[in-house]
């Protein structure tokens, strides 16, 4: 964290171990993870400018930060090599045990597990449908649109071959964010402007998407107002 504030121009901050504490709140536990939150507390002289936008006091700066201890998955999913040109994200690692003629660093695709119960290119119900939740906190009518467009992507997998291969719900009430079992659509408010960020947690092994994260910041939708009424 001390690094990164440096590296951004931030302020150089250093950490107070007086301030800082296990969160006992955050510390959760589910069928394949486990979860422990910390606040860290970092000192330091100037702050930022982004820094001083979300501190009332620069001087002082407290960080949440959570250590996931997550179950790998078996080992009955097929990775998929990179290739630069393919617009996917990827996972790399150094293999020093493959041949002298192969490359040394080994990239796979990062990807969601989705089998077909009729293995082959003809058309075929799947196994698992990759799931996404949505934020049940993110308010009427943007709910309802944000759940309309994401299941647009219903069409083209089965357009592709995939039959109900992929789905968008409402997270149930008694379920957790935190659970990795959980592919999240997220709604938070921040102070930076309102684009949005995908993010995965991987197997490093194989490049599979364990649980896909897409974080929505709320002044998205009036970002995207503002685009269009200075357009038009």
């Amino acid at each position: 964290v001390s690094s990164v504030l440096q590296q951004t121009e931030q302020g150089n901050y250093r950490l107070d171990l007086s301030r800082s504490v296990i969160l006992p709140k955050g510390i959760k536990s589910f069928e394949k993870n486990a979860d422990v939150d910390v606040q860290l507390t970092f000192k330091g002289d100037v702050a930022g400018a982004q820094v001083a936008q979300v501190t009332p006091d620069g001087t002082l700066m407290s960080v949440r930060m959570r250590y996931s201890f997550v179950e790998l998955p078996d080992t009955d999913y097929q990775p998929r090599a990179y290739h630069p040109m393919s617009g996917y994200l990827s996972d790399e690692y150094q293999d020093y045990a493959t041949p002298f003629d192969q490359p040394l660093v080994q990239r796979f695709i990062l990807r969601h597990r989705l089998q077909k119960v009729h293995p082959g290119p003809a058309p075929s119900e799947v196994v698992k449908p990759i799931t996404y939740y949505l934020d049940p906190g993110v308010p009427e009518p943007i709910r309802s649109a944000l759940l309309d467009g994401a299941r647009w992507w219903e069409t083209a997998f089965t357009r592709a071959g995939f039959i109900n291969g992929f789905k968008v719900e409402l997270l149930p009430a008694d379920a957790d964010p935190q659970d990795i079992r959980y592919n999240m659509i997220q709604w938070v408010h921040r102070a930076t402007r309102g684009w949005s960020y995908g993010a995965a947690l991987t197997d490093p092994r194989t490049g599979e998407i364990i649980k896909g994260q897409v974080t929505l910041g709320s002044l998205r939708v009036r970002q995207d107002y503002l685009i269009a009424k200075g357009l038009t």
